[in-house]
């Protein structure tokens, strides 16, 4: 296996990722989703939320393309295996949320075809007073180089 626990800590710069009502529209489209709290301003102001959220899946496309880990990862040899969201508060339109990407997690595990190391990516996402509102953890299944 080529990674090691040093890489436990390792951190991304940081960036910022402004939530904009079209980003929103296009996502929750995809999505198949119609729900009004992410597009009808005077429906979610008359909700729980008092205004406009994001879809509870949208921070998997709050990235910026550019912003890379401090990693020398084989592409071929990755696999999405998990995935999910941790909420502190609600995500709105018109939010620009301080983004950094972290190695939380390093395990390995046997499978099938041997051994397998599981990379777990944590996306802090915070507010401009640095308050947390939501962590995209990613666990990627970094599979055995073949010889």
């Amino acid at each position: 296996m080529d990674l090691d626990k040093s890489v436990i800590g390792l951190m991304s710069d940081e960036y910022v990722f402004e939530v904009e009502s079209r980003h929103v529209g296009q996502f929750a489209t995809a999505i198949g989703d119609d729900n009004p709290l992410y597009t009808d301003d005077r429906y979610a102001k008359e909700s729980a939320y008092e205004g406009l959220i994001v879809p509870p899946t949208f921070p998997i496309a709050m990235n910026d393309s550019k912003v890379e880990m401090p990693l020398q990862l084989d592409h071929r040899r990755m696999l999405h295996g998990e995935q999910e969201f941790l909420y502190y508060k609600p995500i709105r339109i018109g939010d620009q949320l301080r983004c950094q990407i972290k190695v939380s997690d390093l395990y390995d595990k046997e499978g099938k075809s041997g051994k397998m190391q599981f990379l777990k990516l944590d996306t802090e996402m915070k507010d401009p007073t640095g308050e947390l509102v939501c962590i995209s953890r990613m666990n990627i299944v970094y599979r055995a180089a073949k010889n």
